[in-house]
């Protein structure tokens, strides 16, 4: 029982990540720099810390993409893996944005 809802909350943990990961840097992103422009260099190390949580996700998802059982569903874990994919290039952008327009023009 116990294994079979480790499967299932491994999937739902890779499914969910990557936009809570990137939500949460695009916004205090916005709060950091409102608050103090300066702190471009915060920014992009939790950028990179961002892009380590949605490849996380996508290698706790990786395993189960093959794995036929009735509560890991190799759909769901595809969908994980892309979904860590579309968010993790969201959070790349933004790091590459922040590095190239300084955030203190204006």
């Amino acid at each position: 029982m116990t294994g079979r809802l480790s499967i299932r909350a491994r999937a739902w943990t890779a499914l969910l990540l990557p936009p809570l990961t990137w939500f949460g840097f695009q916004q205090g992103l916005s709060a950091l720099l409102h608050a103090r422009c300066d702190a471009a260099a915060i920014g992009i190390a939790w950028g990179i810390v961002s892009l380590v949580l949605c490849a996380l996700a996508a290698r706790i998802a990786w395993p189960m993409r093959q794995h036929e059982g009735a509560l890991a569903n190799p759909w769901l874990a595809r969908l994980a893996i892309a979904m860590a994919a579309i968010f993790a290039l969201a959070v790349a952008f933004q790091t590459l944005a922040l590095t190239i327009v300084p955030p203190c023009v204006g």
